[in-house]
């Protein structure tokens, strides 16, 4: 009996069992030995037998596609080499310039060379680009390899060498960004990736949406394929692997992941100690995906077939990644003894390679050969996800001198003569020395035979990429009278703002022109939201439709899940949601079909928790409604401190192109969505929608006539006041309107005091616009200034002005600057608390009779009323100005 598992005290019958095995292999083929090894494993674990360590989910340490079945290739290996080569030396050329002429604005020399030959097979032979009838294949480019799609794109005439030499330098000139950006490059980038772990999530969900798509018969996905391209290093972002499983239960066959595994992140290795190879082949084949390892380059080939009894393949299962690069760099005898020298059937098969053999035996995601064989095998899989597992060395062609497989390889951004000398020659570059260390880009005469058979591949695959195109498809949007049911309130009933978005959006899918468009997408409440309505009006979408009769079919609203539906619930994952609102809120870019995605969630787990998406999404140029649910840090009762929110409209309104609104009635929000549709679908700008939605119910009134404007620029005098001795302006948003409406009637009743009241839905619009016009009066000098809006709104309306929200302080701080008498600003900064509405509202001093205590103090402040009737007042209402400072508790 053997001590331990993986002894073995009979190799003879162990040979029997392997031979029987080659034999079906041999004369029965692949798909009957697979389907009797997995009936093999179903025994034995049937039989209670142990299937220990991650055997099951793990092949050799060797390319998966075996060489007799690699197919022949397509292309014109000598000239692929040349145009290689020719791409790899204009990107180097690209940072160092950089470095040299614009003073240290950077670059990466590394990432690239690591990943140049699989991008360089995917351009030549597989990435569709857009044509005339077809939006193409999406590909998301590794962010830090950005220059060798620059390289590439000056190769095929679209960039210009100026666009090159002023990498990294956009302001004043033809520069081009640092990564992958679309605001900043409409029309070369598709997706902003550099954000690590950002792209591979994005592009699952962008891989179901064209599915979504398809089923709903809205487009045809066709072949169309999404590529993501991510280094190994990456994989460690849990964004990276969060939609693993997501993918295989959709059956998601259009999308490939091509993992740069050149064992290094930033800093060094990304598992020094392990084999992250094989630590990532568990992770996917465990989650369902086909995996394909393109591990070494055809230079083993004859060694593998030459090892009968597995000698070598044990020795590479066995090295640990630290070894294998320590092994690479060094070269030279160090990695023949590291290889061969651990026995004597080692050494046999390393005896007749001489020291170039040894260096010659490179990794596989180098060789085109190999990475063509997976691509192959990877676009006619079916039925499931891929991955290809592509080993390459970090810096490859840089020199093991330079930075070439080495710890540094990633902050490395300078090579001397020397390394540039050996670096033309080894891809054997026709340039002079003057050309070579003066760094000038090479491009061959269009004529040349490179070009023409780059731009050939190219012409042959659609068009070029990475590309971002835009054809125009302006949407015939419902004017805001189809909205009259919201806009006349609800009389006597109470109803939340959530309820209303239920409403309008129960409009929206009714539209004939829109409403096929729209895609409301959740993670797990729309009960909680109020809106199981939309799960018969719409069905939640299904690839499979429904399976089971649920357990509720008898009900109204029950649970119904269909091929066709509408609705996305994605389950708890804001991430994964907020991916599936990006390819929506894109797709009149991707698929030149424009949606109009509503992404309801908990308005704390939003901006807090996805707020890296959002910023993407940004930079993308989305176009969308994202709807904070259950917003506010006080109406959300009995949750506590991480469910309530007081942050989400202060982030909001630092993202440039979001336009945040906090709506306290449905008329309002009505009037945002409506302005929001006119502004994306209609006249396609490139703006997306933050709106906040309470579950507080309350009297929803009728609007107000001519405040539409008021509304989308932020604010609008709601009650006006009676003119008097003592005037306040109160200012509020969300549900603490209501309390500012109640404040006032207090100041009147109380103290004489005429409160007007003014809704402002927005404060971070107040605040766009006063930079405007801040920067417009100091930029011209001797004109007259121009007012704020805040300024033209109050200008005429005496007394101090005092602020409240259910955000913290710093939300309604963003007007401060525009306003030039007192301002006074209560807000909810602090930990939540759990309890009812009106103790939140006192404990975080933002209710009616605070507000009432900062409009006294702000005219005693302005010497209008003595301090002691502040004092007064605090006696009357009861508060105790040794209440603990919520801020602090």
């Amino acid at each position: 009996m053997a001590e331990k598992w993986g002894d073995d005290y009979d190799p003879i019958e162990t040979q029997e069992w392997l031979e029987a095995f080659s034999s079906l292999l041999q004369y029965e083929g692949a798909e009957r030995a697979q389907f009797i090894v997995s009936q093999l494993m179903e025994n034995a674990q049937k039989a209670g037998v142990e299937i220990k360590g991650a055997m099951p989910l793990l092949s050799p340490y060797c390319n998966t596609i075996p060489v007799e079945q690699q197919p022949s290739y397509p292309g014109d290996l000598a000239l692929e080499a040349r145009i290689d080569a020719i791409n790899r030396w204009n990107a180097i050329a690209m940072v160092m310039r950089a470095k040299k002429d614009a003073g240290g604005v950077g670059g990466h020399l590394s990432s690239y060379a690591s990943i140049a030959t699989l991008y360089e097979v995917g351009l030549n032979h597989f990435f569709h680009g857009p044509t005339k009838d077809a939006p193409g294949d999406l590909v998301f480019f590794q962010g830090h390899s950005s220059e060798g799609n620059y390289a590439r794109a000056f190769l095929e005439g679209r960039l210009s060498e100026e666009h090159l030499k002023n990498f990294r330098q956009e302001i004043g000139g033809n520069g081009v960004s640092s990564y992958p950006h679309p605001w900043l490059m409409p029309n070369f980038w598709q997706f902003a990736t550099v954000s690590l772990g950002l792209g591979a999530l994005q592009a699952i969900y962008q891989a179901r949406f064209l599915k979504y798509l398809e089923n709903r018969n809205l487009l045809p996905a066709g072949e169309r394929k999404v590529w993501v391209f991510c280094g190994d290093g990456e994989m460690d972002e849990p964004e990276s692997i969060a939609g693993l499983a997501m993918a295989t239960r959709e059956g998601l066959d259009n999308i490939i992941y091509v993992v740069n595994c050149n064992l290094q992140r930033l800093d060094g290795l990304v598992r020094s100690n392990n084999k992250i190879v094989q630590e990532l082949e568990g992770v996917f084949r465990g989650a369902g995906w086909n995996v394909l390892k393109v591990l070494w380059d055809s230079h083993w080939d004859p060694l593998f077939a030459k090892d009968k009894s597995g000698a070598l393949l044990k020795r590479l299962n066995e090295c640990v990644d630290g070894d294998l690069q320590t092994a690479y760099v060094r070269g030279g005898d160090y990695r023949r003894e590291f290889l061969f020298g651990g026995n004597e059937e080692l050494k046999s098969l390393a005896a007749d390679l001489s020291d170039e053999d040894i260096t010659n035996l490179k990794r596989g995601a180098h060789d085109p050969l190999k990475v063509y064989a997976a691509y192959a095998a990877a676009t006619k899989h079916k039925g499931q996800p891929t991955v290809i597992l592509a080993q390459g060395v970090k810096g490859y062609g840089l020199g093991t001198t330079s930075a070439e497989g080495k710890n540094v390889a990633h902050n490395h951004l300078e090579m001397t003569d020397e390394e540039l000398k050996a670096f033309r020659e080894r891809f054997q570059l026709p340039l002079s020395d003057q050309q070579l260390l003066g760094l000038e880009f090479y491009k061959p005469d269009d004529n040349s035979p490179e070009v023409k058979y780059l731009q050939a591949q190219r012409k042959k695959l659609g068009g070029y990429l990475p590309a971002r195109q835009v054809v125009s498809q302006r949407l015939k949007v419902p004017e805001l009278s189809a909205f009259d049911a919201i806009l006349k309130g609800t009389g006597d009933r109470t109803a939340s703002t959530t309820m209303m978005l239920g409403r309008i959006l129960t409009n929206l899918l009714k539209d004939t022109e829109i409403g096929a468009r729209i895609v409301p997408i959740f993670s797990d409440e729309v009960r909680t939201f109020g809106m199981e309505s939309l799960f018969r009006q719409i069905g939640i979408y299904s690839h499979v439709g429904q399976l089971y009769t649920p357990e509720d079919k008898e009900q109204l609203l029950y649970y119904r899940e269909a091929k066709d539906g509408q609705l996305l619930e994605e389950g708890i994952t804001e991430a994964g949601c907020m991916a599936s609102w990006m390819a929506a809120a894109t797709s009149y870019m991707t698929n030149r079909l424009p949606m109009i995605p509503f992404f309801t969630f908990y308005s704390m787990f939003g901006f807090q928790r996805v707020g890296d998406f959002i910023w993407a999404a940004a930079d993308m140029r989305a176009r969308g409604f994202l709807i904070g649910a259950t917003a506010g840090r006080t109406t959300l009762e009995g949750e506590g401190l991480q469910h309530q929110d007081g942050t989400s409209l202060l982030a909001a309104s630092s993202v440039p192109n979001c336009r945040a609104y906090d709506p306290a009635f449905g008329y309002e929000m009505a009037v945002i969505i409506q302005d929001g549709l006119t502004r994306m679908s209609r006249d396609e700008e490139d703006v997306f929608y933050y709106i906040t939605a309470m579950n507080e119910k309350y009297l929803q009134p009728e609007m107000p006539k001519g405040v539409e404007e008021g509304i989308i620029k932020g604010m609008y005098l709601l009650k006006p006041a009676k003119e008097a001795k003592l005037t306040v302006q109160l200012l509020g948003s969300g549900a603490i309107l209501n309390e500012v409406l109640a404040a006032a009637e207090l100041l009147q009743k109380d103290f004489k005091v005429a409160a007007q009241v003014w809704s402002v839905p927005s404060f971070s619009e107040l605040r766009h616009d006063g930079m405007h016009v801040q920067r417009l009066n100091m930029l011209t000098p001797e004109s007259k200034p121009t007012l704020s809006y805040v300024e033209k709104c109050l200008q005429k309306h005496e007394g101090p002005i005092i602020a409240a929200t259910d955000y913290v302080r710093a939300y309604a701080d963003l007007i401060r600057p525009f306003i030039s008498r007192t301002y006074t600003v209560l807000g909810t900064d602090g930990f939540g608390r759990s309890d009812t509405r009106e103790h939140l509202r006192n404990f975080f001093e933002v209710d009616r009779y605070y507000i009432v205590i900062a409009a006294l103090h702000s005219l005693a402040k302005d010497e209008k009323i003595p301090m002691s009737k502040v004092t007064e007042a605090m006696k009357k209402y009861k508060i105790d100005p040794k209440k603990p400072n919520p801020v602090t508790v």
